[in-house]
């Protein structure tokens, strides 16, 4: 392709989408200009799919959605101004949706590239707003696995209440694939391709950053969950996801906005008012803190051996650890310290390899962490308050109070904090908004509560 040049660019278009119903494979095509088209693939497992009536109507309502959130990747590029829509036409509730999603989700890429996106991504609305109607769906889950403890958390609660549930995953990491077998229950591994040429813009120059990736996942397992024919698509996003990063002279900068609360009531109900009545989208540990998720974790060791919150395992390129943690960034130091108040040290230290809080040179990842002289790392971690009180818990247990980082807690940090915030027990309370069915919810909050 032809030099690429961001500042140069005056349209980004949403060529097309189209879904083989005989092979799953769904194509989404973009644009900038009159340039050359850029083709990213989704396969849906289970094809053909005989679809009619008021589900094939939701399938492409969903198609759609996912071709609107997935083009983000691309977008981000060159952050034209002129925005269009070549084949279809949306109405005035998903222009406000996928606006929102490209302005919040982008906020991190935002920042980090000095851009202000406010008011920059606007979509033409044409169309009339659909009104959905119940697509005959059957009761079972597709639960989104990532290979952390927060999914598998999920999965062993929806399958101690009975609920048929199917372990889902997008694209092909190895680690998260036997996290999936290891849960014995039924999996789904749908492939996602991106455009080639988009490396090849970023070789070139063009704007990159941080994705609002979570939306584009909900939006691949809604179209699969309607091509499956089943009701709920659940993921396991915890009340702390909520919570972004304060950026002295910004403001609020939340690497996990598509995460958060915000997010999964805009999506789960445009999926039920526009797309289908009978298909429901939630996280089932919304209720939750990261605290209360590493307490329901730290009950069971079967995949200790299995899970993995390292993000490097799961970069697209790059070095991947040679273990499955690396034991020095922001989410194996927070997974560390959120397991730590619950469960043994030796089974702790056997699942990273290292106790990562007698290690000096990690003080300023864990200062991060703190909020204490920086800002909440720019990943999917717990709120400060949570890393206070977790720290604060270990300064006063003898097995830990002589590590490095802990005694270094006891002797600079926690003298400057306010002792009434920092108990550990007001953050295993389950409270909050969410959109867990009510037959659900009733059953899991005993079961959490515990």
């Amino acid at each position: 392709m032809t030099a690429f040049d961001k500042h140069q660019v005056a349209t980004f278009r949403f060529v097309r989408c189209t879904l083989d119903e005989n092979t799953g494979v769904a194509q989404l095509v973009y644009a900038f200009d009159n340039g050359p088209e850029l083709v990213e693939t989704v396969t849906i497992p289970g094809a053909p799919f005989l679809l009619d009536g008021a589900r094939a109507q939701a399938v492409e309502q969903a198609l759609r959605l996912l071709h609107l959130f997935a083009g983000v990747s691309y977008y981000k590029a060159a952050v034209p101004e002129d925005v269009r829509i070549d084949s279809y036409a949306i109405d005035a509730d998903t222009a406000a949706l996928v606006e929102a999603v490209y302005l919040n989700g982008l906020g991190e890429f935002a920042y980090r590239n000095g851009l202000n996106l406010r008011g920059r991504f606007r979509l033409p609305v044409q169309g009339e707003a659909l009104a959905a109607s119940a697509a005959g769906l059957r009761e079972h889950a597709l639960v989104a696995i990532g290979g952390g403890k927060d999914s598998l958390v999920s999965i062993e609660a929806l399958r101690a209440l009975g609920i048929e549930e199917t372990v889902t995953w997008i694209g092909g990491s190895q680690l998260i694939r036997a996290c999936a077998e290891r849960t014995g229950l039924p999996t789904l591994n749908i492939g996602r391709v991106l455009a080639p040429e988009l490396f090849e813009l970023n070789r070139q120059g063009a704007w990159n950053g941080h994705i609002p990736v979570t939306a584009v996942n909900s939006a691949i397992m809604a179209l699969a969950a309607l091509l499956q024919c089943v009701n709920q698509v659940v993921f396991s996003n915890e009340r702390s996801a909520s919570y972004g990063s304060q950026i002295p002279g910004t403001g609020e900068v939340n690497h996990q906005w598509s995460k958060g609360w915000a997010f999964e009531q805009a999506f789960g109900e445009h999926l039920e008012k526009h797309v289908a009545a009978d298909l429901h989208y939630y996280s089932l540990l919304r209720p939750l803190s990261e605290l209360a998720v590493a307490r329901q974790f730290a009950k069971s060791d079967f995949y200790d051996a299995h899970f993995s919150s390292c993000n490097r395992n799961f970069h697209i390129l790059g070095e991947r650890p040679v273990n499955r943690w690396c034991g020095v960034c922001p989410k194996c130091h927070f997974v560390f310290l959120a397991l730590a108040p619950f469960m043994p040290k030796t089974r702790l230290v056997r699942i990273f390899g290292r106790n990562l809080l007698d290690d000096a040179e990690q003080a300023g990842g864990f200062d991060a962490l703190l909020e204490f002289q920086d800002h909440k790392p720019f990943e999917c971690v717990g709120e400060g308050r949570e890393s206070r009180a977790a720290l604060a818990t270990l300064a006063s247990r003898p097995e830990w109070s002589e590590d490095v980082l802990v005694k270094r807690f006891i002797q600079e940090i926690q003298p400057q904090l306010d002792a009434t915030e920092l108990s550990i027990e007001p953050l295993l309370v389950l409270e909050g908004e969410h959109r867990i069915p009510a037959a659900i919810w009733e059953r899991l909050r005993a079961n959490f509560a515990a």
